[in-house]
């Protein structure tokens, strides 16, 4: 049902079925298709009502029919992820669209998304189906083991997925070395067994310093 028309163009045939993209990222379709505005981007009331406490922004509109749809958000590299039940987590900024087999959601993440204007909640999409998530250049998938935990800084992060705990290490960052540093700087530890999801260009945050 989703695939790639090339890196940065993801193309979804539909038969009827629903497909939740971010708001505005249609630029093309054929056949018959309707298209529906929702509020919120979380599952009922009380994501919408999360998602406006925790400052969590994510507009989605649906997309029912028959034919083809083309999505696109301002030139982003795009990466489909294939859930069979598991969770994934990712930044709300960074998610294109979804299939109907999936369901979003907000969970609580603490000080990352403090520090990157997102609140303290990040987006969860869960079920099974495929997600379509985007990156400022070709993201890159790193693997955690037990053995190998990994650190990331809060820019570059953009989703992951598995069984793993996320903790905060205080301390120097990265951009530190390049005088961009300043306050009380952060990265992001993973540990488990899962997948994380960067991206070669960090969004324009606080850089990780609060």
């Amino acid at each position: 049902m989703f695939r790639l028309q090339d890196s940065k163009v993801l193309a979804v045939d539909m038969t009827g079925d629903a497909v939740k993209a971010k708001n505005g990222s249609m630029v093309a379709y054929d056949g018959q298709v309707a298209f529906k505005k929702l509020s919120g981007g979380g599952e009922g009331l009380r994501g919408m009502v999360t998602r406006r406490l925790t400052g969590e922004q994510m507009t989605v509109m649906e997309v029912k029919g028959h034919g083809t749809c083309w999505f696109a958000d301002r030139a982003s590299e795009i990466n489909l992820v294939a859930l069979q039940g598991d969770k994934l987590y990712v930044e709300s900024s960074n998610l294109l669209a979804t299939d109907a087999g999936l369901r979003t959601g907000t969970t609580f993440t603490g000080l990352r998304g403090a520090s990157q204007g997102n609140g303290l909640f990040t987006t969860t999409v869960e079920g099974h189906g495929q997600a379509a998530i985007m990156s400022d250049g070709p993201a890159v998938v790193l693997r955690v083991t037990p053995q190998y935990p990994l650190t990331v800084d809060p820019g570059a992060y953009v989703a992951h997925q598995g069984n793993l705990r996320q903790s905060f290490q205080a301390g120097v960052t990265f951009r530190t070395f390049i005088g961009e540093g300043g306050g009380e700087a952060f990265q992001i530890r993973f540990e488990g067994d899962g997948l994380v999801y960067i991206q070669p260009s960090e969004r324009n945050t606080i850089a990780g310093d609060v």
